[in-house]
């Protein structure tokens, strides 16, 4: 492997200002990179001919530089439109859907000069937390093939972990930047909602759950996307700007840090041997850096907000694939779960989804007085360690049977139902060889303050290079 392709995205842009390297040279790499590695992880898909990226890398380095990310490549996740290229959604119905026109952030980075060489896989209408699908096929974890990447930006995270590419982008609703950054031993952050503008397609007000946001392998580099990807837009409403810069200084930010560590939620998530070990054993490492860690009580009932987010998360999806399932030839194409969502969203009525959005505001008012107490809360990014790649979901945890194809990520749902932003980073590895990672996620509108806290933690460990996958060392 090329050892640039090692180094963090805003160093590649450094060299490639200076002249260290060019932009076909670094294109040649990737392409290098991907063809040793992308048969085991089946991370990148739907890439154009080779030829056609070693033209658009000669032309970066023809051309005055757009910005910081001019002539690097990047693969965009199969949720988003990038124009000229396949948009599936992961789904039958869409495999040969050519994109007219790039979506709204996939423009901000084509105009910050960034080079598109393909997608990254994902689950079949980002539906789960394991990307799989019939069009694609799975995308395994780089630290166990045999394993499930997590999802629905799996093919992102195991893009960034194998070196394939340097940034990447991707959407969480429930975890989907979160438990795969966790699971392959990098970073994400899902920004606070509304700092990325989703594109202005359909309804733009009653549905704020999902969200874009960046991953990367070290917190500057997230920062640097998302800066990238965020500010509002005139077309969408309750956009948010951005308070002063994102990407943070180096330096010891956690030092004097009070950081409240939740658990296991009094019991309420079954969590997977080990997994909470891991995370306390990385909370200590936190402690020794400066960092005030606290056990905090569960500060509101886990019941009621599964409640809520299983609705109000139903109510969106039924809106967002109600076209299809109205239309009996591709409502044979939707997977069980996509139908499933559907219909469980419209059998609510609208006095029930206003009871559950009522739940929704009372654990954001509980939440927005715990944040008095504490910069930043962490939970771990999922409840089981990365499971068999050829499973479609857990059955159970620790003995628990799990009642719908996604309560083994509920850990990750008292972040997603309040729009929170939340940091995906990596919290080491258990004895069994596998990532793990930890959700820090603090007030509304304080992504900057929880990239700082990444940042100091990176430092302190920079797992994604002391532990990179077999294969890259």
């Amino acid at each position: 492997m090329n050892d640039i392709l090692n180094r963090d995205a805003l160093a590649i842009s450094a060299a490639l200002e200076t002249g260290e390297i060019s932009a076909v040279e670094l294109m040649e790499a990737t392409l290098a990179q991907i063809d040793a590695t992308n048969g085991e992880v089946n991370a990148v898909v739907s890439m154009p001919p080779r030829e056609t990226l070693l033209d658009a890398a000669r032309t970066a380095d023809e051309t005055p530089r757009k910005g910081w990310l001019h002539g690097i490549p990047v693969a965009v996740k199969d949720l988003a439109n990038v124009k000229g290229l396949a948009t599936s959604w992961g789904s039958p119905l869409f495999k040969d859907f050519i994109a007219p026109e790039d979506d709204l952030v996939i423009s901000r980075m084509r105009d910050a000069g960034a080079i598109f060489i393909g997608k990254t896989n994902t689950p079949e209408f980002g539906l789960g937390s394991h990307t799989f699908n019939p069009v694609h096929g799975a995308t395994g974890n780089p630290y166990d093939t045999g394993r499930s990447a997590g999802g629905s930006s799996g093919g992102a995270a195991a893009a960034l972990a194998m070196r394939q590419v340097c940034v990447a982008d991707g959407s969480d609703m429930m975890g989907s930047l979160r438990n795969p950054a966790g699971w392959c031993n990098v970073y994400g952050h899902r920004p606070t909602w509304g700092l990325v503008p989703n594109d202005p397609v359909g309804d733009v007000f009653l549905h704020p759950l999902a969200t874009l946001g960046p991953m990367a392998r070290s917190p500057r580099d997230l920062a640097a996307l998302l800066e990238t990807q965020a500010g509002p837009d005139p077309r969408v409403p309750l956009a948010r700007k951005e308070e002063g810069p994102l990407v943070p200084a180096q330096g010891n930010h956690l030092q004097g840090a009070r950081i409240g560590w939740l658990g296991d939620w009094g019991g309420a998530y079954p969590i997977e041997s080990g997994v909470l070990d891991t995370c306390r054993t990385a909370l200590k490492q936190m402690e020794a850096a400066g960092a005030i860690v606290e056990e905090v009580q569960p500060p509101f009932p886990a019941e009621e907000i599964w409640d809520s987010w299983l609705g109000l998360r139903a109510f969106a999806n039924a809106g967002r694939l109600g076209a299809f399932y109205n239309e009996p030839a591709k409502r044979a194409g939707l997977k069980a779960d996509a139908i499933w969502e559907i219909e469980t969203g419209l059998a609510l009525s609208g006095a029930e989804v206003l009871r559950l959005s009522a739940i929704r505001s009372r654990w954001y008012q509980t939440a927005a007085r715990l944040f008095q107490s504490y910069d930043a809360l962490v939970l771990p990014t999922a409840q089981t360690w990365p499971f068999p790649v050829e499973w479609v979901n857990p059955k159970e945890i620790a003995g628990r049977s799990m009642d719908t194809y996604h309560r083994w990520m509920e850990v990750v749902v008292p972040v997603s139902l309040l729009g929170l932003p939340c940091t995906a980073v990596p919290a080491g590895f258990g004895a069994n060889g596998l990532p793990m990672g930890l959700q820090l996620f603090g007030p509304y509108g304080s992504d900057a303050a929880l990239l700082r806290l990444a940042q100091g933690w990176h430092e302190a460990t920079d797992w994604p290079n002391a532990r990179p996958p077999a294969r890259i060392a």
